[in-house]
């Protein structure tokens, strides 16, 4: 399974990994990790894992409103980068995916 790195950031307080794939099961995966002294101040913890699951057919969804073929699983990656590609990526997504109805699940541990 290949990964498309959305946004990474690094420095002595706080690292951003954001990450998304197609898992074994089709399933588009949007998967974010934070940790560090920053992350510990605002959420008690010091680190920080967001998650969202979206089964194969809502992507295709999302494949067609960025009209790509999801069959081309890199090139619709890819895609996702160029339009979600900072520090606010998985919060744009969410809110992109809810604007044109797409299904999904979310998973945040703290």
């Amino acid at each position: 399974m290949e990964k498309i790195t959305l946004y990474e950031f690094e420095s002595p307080n706080i690292k951003i990994s954001m990450k998304i794939y197609f898992n074994k099961e089709n399933d588009l995966i949007f998967d974010g990790y934070d940790i560090g002294k920053t992350v510990s101040k605002l959420m008690g913890d010091s680190d920080y894992e967001y998650k969202y699951s979206i089964k194969f057919n809502e992507a295709k969804k999302i494949a067609s409103l960025f009209d790509v073929d999801i069959h081309e699983k890199m090139v619709f990656l890819k895609e996702i980068k160029n339009r979600f590609n900072d520090n606010e990526a998985y919060s744009k997504f969410g809110a992109f995916m809810k604007e044109n109805n797409i299904v999904f699940e979310s998973f945040t541990w703290r």
